[in-house]
């Protein structure tokens, strides 16, 4: 389990640079295979993401989040107002235009999506929310919670505004034979706004 910074991409992309790839190596530790990604991270979300350091625990691993068994927890911090609580299930398909590129839209088209979320505070215009997708699309929690009125700060490709996206993998529980839990730190750009929504 590695807690993954922001701004860091999983893979190497076409235009080269800086990726989680290229520390694949050093984590080896003796194993025959290089350890890899069990599931994605966007480039700008922090906190935890699983590795497998051979092919059965790659394939373990595979599973769980195939069949919707590991449990993953986000915080994010929202601009807008949002219910205490409540599940999101919009469809989402994804689109793409010249002018805006690609992004993930609520369609009755798409494919089943579901998040449930708690807010944990609120301050400012803002609100700190914990989220738990219960599905594994796209920019799930960034096009639902947009789709809800409240985007994520700093998520400018779903009204959010500029800045850096306020968004942390927070927790992931697996449920191996050897239970697995781990949980993220809050990244420094995400501190000032969530002290002002006041959760503990």
């Amino acid at each position: 389990m590695l807690d993954k910074p922001a701004g860091l991409p999983v893979h190497r992309g076409p235009r080269g640079g800086a990726s989680l790839e290229d520390w694949a190596e050093a984590l080896r530790q003796g194993k025959r295979h290089a350890p890899q990604p069990a599931h994605r991270l966007d480039t700008d979300t922090a906190g935890c993401l699983a590795f497998g350091r051979t092919k059965p625990a790659m394939a373990a691993l595979g599973r769980l989040f195939a069949e919707g068994r590991a449990e993953k927890t986000y915080w994010a911090v929202v601009r807008g107002e949002l219910p205490e609580e409540g599940v999101c299930e919009a469809k989402l398909l994804k689109r793409s235009t010249k002018e805006r590129g690609w992004w993930m839209a609520v369609d009755p088209k798409g494919q089943a999506a579901r998040t449930e979320w708690r807010v944990l505070g609120r301050g400012g215009g803002l609100a700190a929310v914990a989220l738990r997708p219960r599905t594994g699309r796209t920019h799930q929690i960034r096009a639902h919670l947009a789709h809800l009125g409240a985007p994520i700060l700093g998520d400018e490709r779903y009204g959010g505004g500029a800045g850096r996206l306020h968004l942390l993998a927070r927790e992931l529980r697996l449920p191996l034979e050897a239970p697995v839990r781990a949980t993220a730190t809050l990244p420094p750009h995400m501190e000032e706004a969530w002290r002002r929504c006041g959760p503990p």
